[in-house]
């Protein structure tokens, strides 16, 4: 694991410095010098500014956690009070509900947070909301130059060009397959004989969609996958598949693309392609698609690294019998070649509360809790839904064994070529009229064609309500942090 060191710009004392490392047992610490220079390991630091700054009065900082995570904050948090002497107190809240119980606290005044863990989608409504404070203060004062570099997705950070953030957790969109289905010499072959093509992982949503048709077998208990079709996730699958036709939901003028001709097959796809998922599939939560995939009857599922740590757990009916892949991509890159489009749909991320009395530390505790050290202790949590988010992370035993090699493989090449979420103000928004709209089309209650087109109108409208100049900078924005791999091969609609 990675020692990433600091150079300090704070006032600290040997002692502080020394206490700190005893803590955890951190030896051959040098004291720091007249240019601020220190040995230390990164979350040894912080714990002694942190030290220095709360004095003989360390108190308690309060931490709003999604239900679900508290697992991985619970080492981190002890580590805190034992080498800092603050007391973390975690408030656990329905991950659903968390980002509205955030703003909702903040506006009301009634506010009894310093930090929180909103889901990364939904940091810029929280900026929108003036409820977490902006960080670039305190990471120019703090931070290693390298520190924020070395993280393999960190879009979700920043926006109007200011850091609110910290990724605390590597939710990379991927796909899980039956090995005993794929690997099935006896499938491989008529699999071949019918279509021409070998069977293996799907590169592309047509070979996806056509694996799931050929192991659809309902007569024999058997389906062709268990993806997320309740309404509240279909936006997650249209935008991977909407993205790999290869044209961007927004022209650079921030003019909505998703009524476009790519845009209908998307959702037609998916309309066809559910004949062949598991019949609880439009009704199931995330956990219980898990549930359903663990009984071994399905061919494929759609997750994120949580998913795998249900499946690889100790008693599984479906352990080291799984294989896996990014979300799929299109033929669109030259002479009709496959592109991946992997996606970053989720994830939770360390932010300070605007109303807090104690900022600083409230700044110091999310970088102490993403250091090395401390985000490789949270990822090794099996119990937890925290994933990879940095090198280290890849390289420790632990998070080995919790996950497997062969998923953490996938998962790492997913992570840093991730096209993110739509980081814009107005997201909640934005998602939601175009999860009614999907929900419409794939319930037959109106034609793709139609439920696309009005919910681009209002999207339209949204942009508009919001401030257009303003929209089409942060989009602008956002266009530039898309992956090199996947942006050079988008385009607007009306591009040949």
């Amino acid at each position: 694991m990675s020692n990433l060191k600091v150079t300090s710009r704070a006032s600290l004392s040997r002692r502080s410095l020394l206490q700190s490392a005893a803590a955890l047992g951190v030896s051959g610490i040098l004291p720091v010098g007249a240019t601020g220079q220190s040995s230390l390991p990164l979350h040894a630091q912080v714990a002694a500014w942190v030290k220095d700054i709360v004095g003989a009065k360390p108190g308690v900082l309060s931490v709003l956690c999604p239900d679900g995570s508290q697992k991985n904050l619970e080492p981190i948090a002890r580590a805190f009070t034992e080498m800092t002497g603050v007391e973390i107190k975690l408030r656990i809240v329905p991950s659903e509900s968390l980002n509205t119980q955030i703003a909702l606290e903040v506006i009301a005044g009634e506010s009894q947070f310093d930090v929180a863990l909103p889901a990364t989608f939904g940091v810029a409504d929280l900026v929108a909301s003036d409820v977490v404070l902006p960080l670039d203060t305190f990471v120019s004062e703090y931070e290693p130059a390298s520190f924020r570099d070395d993280a393999l997705y960190r879009i979700g950070d920043s926006f109007d060009h200011k850091t609110y953030g910290f990724q605390a957790d590597g939710d990379a969109y991927l796909m899980f397959y039956h090995k005993d289905m794929l690997e099935n010499p006896k499938e491989a072959a008529g699999y071949e004989d019918r279509f021409g093509t070998s069977l293996d992982v799907p590169q592309s949503w047509a070979e996806l969609d056509r694996q799931m048709e050929w192991f659809h077998r309902p007569e024999d208990n058997q389906w062709g996958g268990m993806l997320l079709r309740a309404s509240g996730y279909l936006a997650w699958e249209w935008w991977v598949r909407f993205h790999a036709y290869g044209v961007w939901p927004f022209s650079e003028d921030m003019i909505s693309q998703i009524d476009s001709v790519e845009g209908q097959a998307a959702l037609d796809d998916m309309i066809r392609s559910a004949e062949f998922l598991h019949p609880d599939a439009k009704n199931s939560t995330f956990s219980e698609t898990w549930e359903a995939f663990a009984e071994g009857r399905s061919y494929c599922n759609i997750g994120w690294g949580g998913s795998q740590k249900y499946y690889n757990r100790s008693g599984s009916a479906v352990k080291n019998r799984l294989s896996y892949g990014p979300t799929p991509g299109g033929a669109i890159g030259p002479g009709g070649t496959v592109v991946p489009v992997p996606y970053f749909n989720w994830g939770w991320s360390y932010v300070v509360n605007r109303a807090s009395t104690q900022p600083r530390v409230g700044y110091l505790f999310s970088l102490f809790a993403s250091s090395p050290e401390m985000s490789t202790r949270a990822v090794r949590e099996s119990g937890g839904f925290f994933d990879p988010t940095r090198p280290e992370h890849y390289n420790d035993p632990v998070i080995q064994d919790v996950y497997s090699k062969p998923f953490l493989d996938v998962h790492k090449a997913s992570l840093q070529q991730a096209i993110p979420d739509l980081y814009l103000m107005g997201q909640a928004e934005y998602f939601r009229v175009l999860n009614e709209a999907l929900a419409d089309a794939i319930n037959g209650n109106v034609t793709s064609k139609n439920a696309l087109k009005r919910a681009s109108q209002l999207w339209e409208m949204i942009t508009s309500r919001i401030g257009r100049a303003a929209q089409i900078n942060r989009w602008q924005q956002l266009r530039a942090k898309y992956p090199r791999a996947v942006a050079k091969h988008l385009r607007d609609k009306n591009e040949a």
